[in-house]
């Protein structure tokens, strides 16, 4: 299981990191169209997304015992989206033997 997981979000971080360069290249993105940011479904999706991120970050304050590391995560899960939390997954899961199970991968270690 470890290894696809550490698959699925390699796969998740380099899509993201291309689709995000491509789109950057395309237009910056202060000039996306008003009409596009005022669009009712445009906001939505922006809440849904965020609230998306917020339950991950629960999770992951969870997983991590300093506050450095927590605020540190939120911020970059703020900015980055899905690139901070595949590259927090990846650095979880490459912690990990490869034979871990999900347990070790979901709940918090006793150090």
């Amino acid at each position: 299981m470890i290894i696809f997981l550490r698959i699925a979000f390699t796969f998740v971080l380099v899509t993201m990191l291309c689709a995000t360069s491509w789109a950057s290249y395309q237009c910056a993105l202060w000039k996306t169209p008003q009409a596009l940011v005022t669009h009712p479904w445009f906001i939505a999706t922006l809440f849904d997304c965020y609230f998306g991120f917020l339950t991950f970050y629960v999770w992951l304050a969870y997983k991590e015992t300093g506050w450095f590391a927590r605020v540190a995560w939120l911020i970059a899960i703020l900015l980055l989206g899905n690139i901070a939390m595949s590259a927090y997954m990846l650095i979880t899961l490459f912690r990990l033997p490869t034979g871990a199970s999900v347990e070790e991968v979901l709940l918090r270690t006793k150090k």
